[in-house]
């Protein structure tokens, strides 16, 4: 029995290579993607900034069913009706992600009303851009409702059947400021902290699960009316994302069953260097790049 323990812990790092080199090669090759021409997709927050062009993609790329959730009906139904008059069948429903009963409630109308929902995109959010001091307590709980707890509420509402079928997928909009958070907006960057452990568990606890698999978009800075005002330093070096952009890649990730989604890719280098780099090192670059100031014209939607 020792000599296996031995033997396992020898034949470990040679595993570990092997699945490091497979796993490289595998996302560096051409992957095919999987059709749409069956999925029923639900957007939360689906009325407007991401979620819209979400809505758009999707159909765009072939869904045959989008279903737009989110708390403003006009919004909601402008976007319903430019999607329906591309041809693709659309429903909207007014959903406040941060109930859990309401959430549950509407789920089992969707179910009822249009069908089994096999692509959950989690996207609704709501940012206060507030240091912590300054900030409404109601609106720091109402952050971590909306970008985290209505995850779970969501997702406990459509991944059972998802199971059952052993065909689906959850997608979360997440952000790169879940792994390197600035000033100015506490609350934000710490419920998508919360969605990114939500979204890494579930993955793994996904992997014995045929046909069912979890899909995580971590963008850089979009565009949209939610961030207006947010000012980096060089934006000729880290340009703000087009929420376009931002939608075609996530369809496009979720059509190659792939797991986490990184926009740019550079984003990938922020990430490493934060892992090792001291915080000292860490502190000046926030400075050098605005970081530490970028939220003070702070003026989007929330």
């Amino acid at each position: 029995m020792e000599w296996k323990s031995v033997g396992r812990m020898f034949l470990f790092p040679l595993q570990m290579l092997y699945h490091i080199v497979r796993g490289t090669l595998v996302s560096l090759l051409p992957s095919r993607r999987k059709d749409l021409t069956k999925e029923v997709v639900l957007i939360t927050g689906g009325g407007r900034g991401i979620g819209r062009h979400l809505a758009k993609e999707f159909a765009k790329q072939g869904a045959r069913k989008v279903i737009l959730w989110g708390r403003t009906e006009k919004c909601l139904k402008e976007t319903t009706e430019e999607i329906s008059l591309s041809g693709t069948e659309c429903h909207y429903f007014v959903c406040d992600v941060a109930n859990r009963e309401e959430v549950y409630k509407q789920a089992k109308v969707v179910r009822e009303k249009v069908g089994d929902v096999t692509i959950l995109v989690n996207n609704a959010a709501v940012v206060h851009g507030k240091s912590l001091m300054d900030s409404d307590d109601d609106a720091l709980l109402k952050s971590q409702h909306i970008n985290t707890l209505g995850q779970f509420w969501t997702t406990k509402a459509f991944l059972p059947r998802m199971l059952e079928l052993q065909h689906g997928r959850v997608v979360c909009i997440n952000s790169i400021l879940s792994q390197s958070p600035i000033p100015g907006a506490i609350d934000y960057c710490t419920s998508k902290a919360s969605s990114l452990a939500f979204m890494e568990s579930l993955t793994l606890g996904l992997l014995d699960c045929p046909g069912v698999g979890c899909t995580t978009v971590l963008p850089f800075h979009t565009n949209t009316e939610m961030f207006q005002g947010m000012r980096v330093r060089f934006p000729q070096l880290f340009p703000p994302l087009k929420p376009e952009v931002v939608a075609q890649r996530t369809v496009e990730a979720v059509r190659a069953d792939k797991a986490f989604l990184y926009l740019p890719w550079t984003m990938h280098a922020l990430v490493l260097l934060k892992s090792f780099m001291p915080q000292v090192a860490l502190e000046e670059i926030h400075k050098f790049s605005g970081t530490y100031t970028c939220m003070n014209t702070f003026k989007g939607r929330t």
